[in-house]
């Protein structure tokens, strides 16, 4: 295959890790020709609105899967946690790239939750987030921010709101990590998916297949298996608060599952640990045991 066009959104830090992927691609093969193409998608065009109100995260991908659909472009590169729980017919996600940190961070000069002035105005799109903070401080009031990564920021320092939360994940990658404080996961757990990188192809396109299958990190392939087969047992959107972050620990697979009501009033935790072979089925008996144990509305949306 003498040249790779690698489709993405046009976002500083989605061109920041399709320039990882295309790295990655050309230190396997150092003669490889990798194209970096550029697309817009719906959840970049509509920034005043949750995205659970005008479709779901899959608008951030819908327009490149489309293209891939196409034959515009070879593979996409993505956010993991911006892809739905199943992806298309006839996609695979191929390869994930080494995950950066998962944590979220809280920008504006807080260094947890408990330090927020009470009724602090907190911006954040994500109902997983806004429930995890009211569920641990009631009194502050969520606001819808959406955009990129600096004008987000830019919106805090201009007093529009007190704090925001973002990605350490992406902040790291754009060289900004000293912009926000990491908050453990006990305090905020992450999304699934979130600091992880996929690679999404035709999953009849054997030999791209074959090529990806080499640069793609099995630990993070591994934990985010895990945290995306929890999401299917829930059958999760983004109109659901849920929770999920998986690691490697002295060989087994730790995972952490929290499902909450959009008001944060009620939340359910649970704790599984198991094999790295059986990350899918671990995710699975998480999910199943939330699902079971779902507070009254939580999945209702």
């Amino acid at each position: 295959m003498a040249n790779i066009r690698l489709g993405t959104r046009g976002s500083p830090l989605a061109l920041r890790q399709a320039e990882e992927a295309a790295a990655a691609l050309r230190a396997q093969d150092p003669g490889l020709d990798v194209e970096i193409v550029t697309i817009r998608t719906t959840g970049d065009r509509i920034r005043d609105r949750r995205l659970a109100d005008i479709g779901g995260k899959g608008l951030f991908a819908k327009e490149i899967e489309a293209a891939l659909a196409e034959g515009r472009i070879d593979a996409a590169v993505h956010s993991v946690k911006d892809l739905e729980t199943a992806l298309p017919e006839g996609f695979v996600l191929a390869a994930m790239l080494e995950r950066e940190d998962p944590r979220d961070g809280l920008a504006g000069g807080a260094q947890t939750l408990a330090d927020l002035a009470p009724g602090a105005r907190v911006g954040t799109a994500s109902l997983r987030r806004q429930a995890q903070m009211l569920a641990r401080r009631p009194d502050l009031v969520p606001a819808l921010i959406r955009g990129n990564v600096g004008t987000r920021l830019e919106r805090v320092r201009a007093g529009e709101f007190d704090a925001t939360f973002l990605a350490m994940a992406g902040l790291a990658r754009l060289g900004m990590a000293e912009r926000a404080v990491p908050l453990a996961p006990e305090e905020m757990l992450p999304a699934a998916g979130q600091g992880a990188v996929g690679i999404e192809c035709r999953a009849g396109d054997d030999a791209l297949r074959a090529r990806l299958a080499g640069i793609d990190h099995g630990p993070t392939s591994c934990c985010v298996t895990a945290e995306r087969a929890l999401l299917a047992a829930l059958d999760g959107s983004c109109r659901t608060p849920i929770a999920a972050h998986a690691c490697l620990r002295n060989g087994a697979l730790e995972l952490r599952g929290r499902l909450l009501t959009p008001d944060g009033a009620e939340m359910r935790e649970v704790c599984r640990s198991g094999s790295a072979g059986d990350a899918r089925l671990l995710g699975l008996d998480a999910g199943e045991a939330l699902r079971a144990d779902a507070p009254p509305g939580a999945l209702e949306a």
